[in-house]
């Protein structure tokens, strides 16, 4: 199964960007993973910002993609969850996995209403930026559950 991570924009803080390249090293050893930085939108009005994210995003979605969104609202799982939905997924015959993360104003409606699942990370509010760092993380720590590594210890 392959796996792809949809982003807006770049990630302008150092030590975030340092933390995500080193989590989407430690996944080379286990999947393939793209990710796919999307060029920041300029605009001022945040629906208009989002549709035209929305509009990028869905250009890197191919029909038979299995969409997440990471999303505040999303369904809420445990590490070891997260782990299990990963490997039901591998053996479900799914083969391609799209994690979406939205800019600061969230996600557009097309790409809501392509996803097939929302997942939260936490029900607290996180930059897009850090976002990024927190998702690696636990993909890496759900591919060391599947894999009976130690890393997680829950």
């Amino acid at each position: 199964m392959k796996f792809k991570l949809l982003l807006a924009g770049k990630t302008d803080e150092r030590y975030l960007r340092e933390g995500s390249e080193m989590y989407a090293g430690r996944l080379a050893h286990y999947i393939k993973l793209d990710i796919f930085s999307l060029p920041s939108v300029k605009e001022t009005n945040p629906v208009r910002q989002r549709e035209m994210e929305a509009v990028r995003f869905m250009k890197n979605i191919d029909p038979s993609d299995f969409v997440v969104l990471l999303d505040e609202h999303g369904s809420r799982m445990s590490s070891v969850e997260f782990a299990g939905f990963i490997r039901k997924k591998s053996m479900g015959g799914t083969r391609c996995i799209v994690f979406v993360t939205g800019g600061p104003f969230g996600h557009g409606e097309a790409v809501r209403q392509r996803a097939d699942f929302e997942l939260s990370l936490s029900p607290m509010t996180f930059s897009h930026q850090m976002v990024r760092l927190f998702f690696l993380e636990q993909l890496y720590r759900a591919m060391t559950i599947i894999k009976g590594e130690k890393y997680h210890h829950g």
